[in-house]
C-alpha cells in the first residue's frame, strides 16, 4: 500500500524493484483502501491507482466516495459505511465505480471495520473488477468439476512427494479412500505397486520441470488385489505466479485391458510371423528327413528351447497305423534340435533310432488318441512318462525341464507322428497361446512330411518295381469323358514306353498324362512303370504340373541313364480350365466349337532327366465340350514325311472328329499310324463335360 511518511532506509526493508504476483489477491488485482471515521482515505495501494485511476498523491486526504463511487450510489454508500463504522459488521456488495478517465466499471466491495493499538477506529475497503472476480470463480468452479468428475486418476504430490490431493477416480483406482492417501508416499499406500518408476519420474519432472508423458506401472491395488493392473501415468510440475515449485500433478489411467489387448495382438503377430516362416522353410524339399529337421528349426526357439520330431516306423514304412490302448508305440526319431540344452539332447533318440514307447509315455498318448499332451509345469513323476528311459528322464531333470507340449503331426486324416516340446530356459510354461501355434505348425509340417514320406516311397518305388501295366480303360470322371489307346510297336524287340494315365484327385478335378520314355525294349518298358508310379503317387498329393515334372524330372535322373517326355495336364471342371506342364513332349491339340483345332503354344521344356531347366504350367480355357488330345510321337511322325505337316493332318481329321471319342480314336489311329511305323503309340482323348451339381 502506498502511505504517507518517509520510505525505508536502504537496507532497513526489502529490496526495491518490481514485484511480480505472488498470490491469490496479487493474481486478482485486488485494490486496498483504508479511510479514517470521517471517510477520508489514508491509505491508497498501487492496486487502487490502477483500478480507479487515481495516483497515491490524488487520492490520499480526499472523500472515497467522491472518487470512487458513482454519483447516483453517492448517499447509499454513505450510510454504508456508517453501518459498517457503528456497528462493527462487515459489508460487501457490488457497485459501479467512476474511473478517473471517465469510465464507469462494475467492481466487487468489501468493507469492514478496523482497530489499532490506540483504540483509532479505520475503515478497511477492498475492491476487485468484478468480470476478474468472475472470470477466476468460473475458473476454479471448472477446475473442481473437472477434478472431481473426471474419468482419470488425478492427485498433487507436494516436494517430498506426499500426496496432498486425490480426487474420486484415484480413490476407485486404488480402491484407498482420499484421507488415507494425505500426507503419505506412493509406496506407503500401494506397497504391491511398482512405485519406484512413478517416483523416479516425479524427481525428475521436480528438477527439470519437464513434463513425464504416458508413463508405464505396475503391480496391483486394494481395489483388485489378486489381478495385477497396468497404468499409464503422466507428471506434470506445479508452479506459483513467481515460479516457485509447489509439487507435482499425477494423472493415472487404468491401461490393464489396453495392454492385454497389445500383448495378445503381439502374440498373434509373432504367431502369424512364425507360420509365415514355417511356410516358407518348410517342404523345400521332398527329403524326408530335411522336411522333419526345418520343422524343429522352426519350432527352436522361438515356441521351445528344444524340440523333435518322431513318426511312427509304420508310417515311414508306407504302412496305416492305429494303436490299441495297450499298444506300444513303435516311433522313428527324424530330427532333435536344442539351444543350449545337451543334456536334452543327450536324452533324446537320435536321429534314424527306432524306439518301442510304452503304452503310458505321453508321446504315445499323443500319437494314439491324435489330441495334444500339454503338461505345464513338469513334475518328477511327469519326466517318467516323457523320456523313453530312467536315464533319459534323471538328463531331463536335470537340464532343468519345466514344461512339455507334444502336439500330433496330422496329414489326411492319419496321425503321422509327433511334434515334441519342451522348456528350460524359458521361464513361462507352455499356454494356450502355445498350443496353438504348435498346432498349426504341426499342421502345415505333417501335410509336408507326408508329401516327402510318399515321394520317398514312391521314387523307392520307382527305382525298384518293373512295367506296370497301362491300364485297359481309363476311369470317367465327372468333368471329363475320356477314351484312350495304346498301339505296341510292330515288333516286339521294339516295344517302348510309351503310355498314358487318367488321375483322379481332389475336388472333382483329373490329371491326363501321356509320356514316352526314350528306347525301346525291356529297359524302356521298365523305366516307363516305373515312371508312371511315380506320376500317380505324385499326383495324388496335388501338387502344380511344373512342380510334378520336376519330381519326375529327379527320379527319371537316376533311372539307368532314362529319359523321356511327358505331358501332364490338370482339368478343373469348375474353373473350367485346365493346367499344363511339357518336359519335351509334342503339343496337345484342342478342339473347341466355332474354332479351327489348334496346337497348344506351350513351353517345350526339356526331356525328364536331362536335369537343370525349369518346367512352367500354362494355364487354357477348357469348357464343356471342348476336346483335349494327347499323343506320343509315335502316332504323328514318320521316315518319310515332315512332322509339321503330320500335324496339320492331325488337326484336319480333328476339324470334325464326330461325337463319339472311341471313334475319334479309332479315326487317328487308323488314319496316322503307319504300319511299318516302329514305334509304339499312346492316344489319350477327352471331351469336358458340365460338372456334377
Amino acid at each position: 500500500m502506498s502511505a504517507a511518511g518517509s520510505p525505508p532506509a536502504d537496507g532497513d526493508g526489502p529490496a526495491r524493484g518490481p514485484v511480480r504476483p505472488s498470490g491469490l489477491l496479487d493474481v486478482l488485482r485486488v485494490a486496498s483502501v483504508v479511510l479514517d471515521t470521517e471517510g477520508r482515505i489514508v491509505l491508497w495501494s498501487p492496486q487502487a491507482e490502477e483500478l480507479f485511476g487515481y495516483g497515491a498523491q490524488e487520492a490520499l486526504g480526499q472523500y472515497a466516495a467522491r472518487i470512487m463511487v458513482h454519483e447516483q450510489h453517492l448517499d447509499l454508500v454513505v450510510k454504508l459505511f456508517a453501518d459498517v463504522m457503528r456497528t462493527g459488521r462487515s459489508w460487501a456488495g457490488a457497485f459501479p465505480i467512476r474511473h478517473k478517465d471517465g469510465s464507469t466499471r462494475l467492481v466487487e466491495f468489501r468493507n469492514m471495520r478496523l482497530l489499532d493499538d490506540r483504540g483509532d477506529v479505520y475503515a478497511l475497503g477492498l475492491a476487485v473488477d468484478r468480470s476478474t472476480a468472475r472470470r477466476l470463480e468460473q475458473e476454479v468452479a471448472l477446475s473442481t468439476r473437472i477434478v472431481a468428475q473426471s474419468p482419470l486418476g488425478l492427485a498433487v504430490l507436494d516436494t517430498d512427494l506426499r500426496y496432498v490431493s486425490v480426487n474420486p477416480a484415484l480413490e476407485r483406482i486404488n480402491g484407498v479412500p482420499a484421507e488415507e492417501h494425505l500426507g503419505r508416499r506412493v509406496r506407503e499406500v500401494l506397497p504391491l505397486v511398482d512405485a519406484e518408476a512413478l517416483e523416479a519420474a516425479a524427481c525428475e519432472v521436480l528438477d527439470t520441470g519437464r513434463s513425464v508423458v504416458d508413463r508405464s506401472m505396475t503391480g496391483r491395488t486394494p481395489a483388485d488385489p489378486d489381478e495385477d493392473h497396468v497404468w499409464s501415468f503422466s507428471l506434470y510440475r506445479l508452479e506459483n505466479a513467481l515460479g516457485t515449485v509447489l509439487g507435482v500433478a499425477v494423472s493415472v489411467v487404468d491401461v490393464t485391458e489396453q495392454h492385454r489387448a497389445n500383448a495378445e495382438a503381439e502374440t498373434a503377430r509373432r504367431r502369424l510371423a512364425v507360420i509365415a516362416d514355417a511356410t516358407a522353410r518348410i517342404g523345400t524339399t521332398l527329403d524326408l528327413d530335411r522336411t522333419a529337421g526345418e520343422l524343429a528349426d522352426v519350432a527352436v526357439p522361438e515356441l521351445a528351447d528344444a524340440a523333435a520330431v518322431d513318426l511312427l516306423d509304420a508310417v515311414v514304412r508306407g504302412r496305416r497305423s492305429a494303436l490299441g490302448p495297450t499298444e506300444p508305440a513303435v516311433i522313428r526319431a527324424l530330427a532333435v534340435r536344442g539351444v543350449d540344452a545337451a543334456e536334452v539332447l543327450a536324452a533324446a533318440d537320435p536321429p534314424g533310432r527306432v524306439t518301442r514307447y510304452a503304452p503310458d509315455r505321453l508321446v504315445t498318448e499323443c500319437v494314439r488318441t491324435g489330441l495334444p499332451v500339454m503338461v505345464p509345469q513338469v513334475k518328477d513323476e511327469d519326466l517318467a512318462r516323457i523320456a523313453r528311459s530312467p536315464e533319459a528322464a534323471a538328463l531331463l531333470a536335470r537340464a532343468g525341464v519345466h514344461s512339455y507340449l507334444a502336439v500330433p503331426l496330422i496329414a489326411r486324416g492319419e496321425v503321422l507322428g509327433a511334434l515334441d516340446l519342451m522348456r528350460m530356459r524359458n521361464p513361462a510354461p507352455f499356454g494356450e497361446d502355445d498350443l496353438l501355434l504348435a498346432r498349426e505348425l504341426a499342421s502345415r509340417a505333417a501335410v509336408q512330411i507326408d508329401n516327402a514320406r510318399w515321394y520317398q516311397n514312391a521314387r523307392d518305388t520307382a527305382l525298384t518295381l518293373q512295367r506296370s501295366l497301362l491300364p485297359s480303360h481309363p476311369p470317367v470322371t465327372g468333368g471329363l469323358e475320356v477314351a484312350s489307346r495304346y498301339q505296341p510297336a510292330g515288333a516286339t524287340s521294339e516295344v517302348g514306353g510309351d503310355w498314358f494315365d487318367v488321375i483322379p484327385l481332389e475336388d472333382g478335378r483329373t490329371a491326363l498324362v501321356v509320356g514316352d520314355v526314350m528306347g525301346s525294349g525291356i529297359p524302356a518298358a521298365a523305366a516307363m512303370g516305373r515312371l508312371r508310379t511315380a506320376t500317380h503317387t505324385l499326383a495324388s498329393l496335388g501338387l502344380d504340373p511344373a512342380v510334378l515334372l520336376e519330381h519326375l524330372d529327379r527320379i527319371t535322373g537316376g533311372l539307368d541313364q532314362a529319359i523321356a517326355t511327358c505331358v501332364y495336364a490338370v482339368h478343373d471342371p469348375r474353373e473350367r480350365r485346365c493346367a499344363i506342364a511339357n518336359a519335351g513332349h509334342l503339343p496337345p491339340a484342342r478342339v473347341r466349337a466355332g474354332h479351327a483345332p489348334e496346337l497348344l503354344d506351350l513351353p517345350t521344356g526339356v526331356p525328364l532327366g536331362v536335369g537343370g531347366v525349369a518346367f512352367s504350367t500354362t494355364t487354357v480355357e477348357l469348357a464343356p465340350g471342348d476336346l483335349l488330345v494327347l499323343y506320343t510321337d509315335g502316332l504323328v511322325e514318320t521316315r518319310r514325311d515332315p512332322l509339321d505337316e503330320r500335324l496339320e493332318r492331325l488337326l484336319a481329321l480333328l476339324d470334325h472328329p464326330g461325337d463319339s471319342l472311341e471313334e475319334v480314336c479309332d479315326l487317328l489311329l487308323r488314319t496316322l499310324h503307319e504300319p511299318d511305323n516302329f514305334d509304339d503309340v499312346a492316344l489319350l482323348v477327352a471331351r469336358a463335360t458340365a460338372p456334377a451339381p
